[in-house]
């Protein structure tokens, strides 16, 4: 029993490994950085990151119960990363572990305003969001890009919801593609 637990687990970190992988490769696609002005920064990287995690956990949400977990360990691999990032940068071991509270509170801050921009429907509120956190640290956002990720974040949260569970469950992930945005 606890050989089989343990197996389900690990299975479950290796899925969320994989679909955290498809995530980071979405967020760095050098698009949203050379035509979209989002930073191309360490905090635009991980505000981009962040959005993808967002998008996937917000899927993975349609499908409660049997995402519970899976939720949890895509959750646990992303700050895992966040972690190792911090500490390959030099940051010193007693001060990783309170950026890494403070970042996973702030993306819980994310995700509610996300959350809320998305089931509103309001355009508005989720370019607010993003206005805070993707563009946190522009000094003046170009108001197309801002309309672009309002539309990109709709779009992909439109395609995800189509994706099967299944899928999902196995570690495959797809993203609209952005050039049809």
């Amino acid at each position: 029993m606890i050989l089989k637990s343990f197996r389900e687990k690990s299975e479950r970190e290796s899925v969320a490994r994989l679909l955290y992988d498809c995530v980071v490769g979405q967020a760095r696609q050098t698009v949203f950085y050379r035509e979209h002005g989002v930073p191309d920064s360490l905090d635009g990287r991980f505000e981009m990151i962040a959005i993808h995690v967002f998008l996937l956990l917000h899927r993975l949400k349609g499908e409660r119960p049997r995402a519970v977990e899976l939720s949890q360990a895509l959750y646990d691999v992303f700050f895992g990363d966040m972690d190792q990032c911090l500490r390959e940068m030099g940051a010193g071991d007693l001060g990783v572990g309170r950026r890494v509270k403070r970042m996973a509170e702030g993306f819980a801050g994310r995700i509610a305003s996300y959350q809320e921009g998305i089931e509103s429907r309001n355009d508005e509120v989720l370019k607010d969001a993003l206005r805070r956190n993707l563009y946190g640290t522009v000094d003046e956002v170009e108001a197309e890009d801002l309309l672009f990720m309002c539309r990109y974040v709709h779009a992909q949260e439109s395609w995800l919801a189509e994706q099967p569970f299944e899928s999902l469950r196995e570690g495959r992930i797809d993203f609209a593609d952005i050039e049809a945005i």
